[in-house]
């Protein structure tokens, strides 16, 4: 579950990043206060990820995921320009995403069976 929070997290960094533009340096109100709500729930998902995935993983995998889906974007709908040397760090960028994903320490399960038997399904959903 950590790294679905991990993954929203970096997807409403996306979105937040273009409502930032949007909002004109937070001069337009309605962009600004979307900004502001896509801000506070990326950096909520991104706080309960942490709970599980080490910081120096969960950092690196959510700004690399608001990177390349920022520039996915401005490259997909803003008509920014593409050349080849940018689509290559981009693929090196995911490639070091799904690298930290691979190596990032335990899994979900062992975790699970790491916890206390005392803890409650309803407890570890709450993470």
């Amino acid at each position: 579950m950590a790294w679905l929070y991990l993954l929203i997290a970096g997807g409403l960094e996306v979105a937040w990043a273009y409502g930032l533009q949007e909002s004109e340096g937070f001069t337009k109100w309605l962009p600004s206060v979307v900004t502001v709500v896509l801000l506070a729930a990326s950096f909520f998902c991104f706080a309960k990820a942490m709970k599980r995935v080490e910081i120096g993983t969960a950092y690196a995998v959510f700004t690399g995921i608001g990177s390349v889906g920022t520039v996915i974007v401005s490259i997909a709908v803003l008509d920014e320009p593409v050349n080849v040397l940018k689509l290559l760090f981009i693929a090196l960028l995911v490639g070091g995403i799904v690298g930290l994903k691979v190596v990032s320490g335990r899994t979900e399960a062992e975790e699970a069976a790491s916890r206390p038997k005392a803890m409650t399904d309803a407890e570890t959903a709450a993470d």
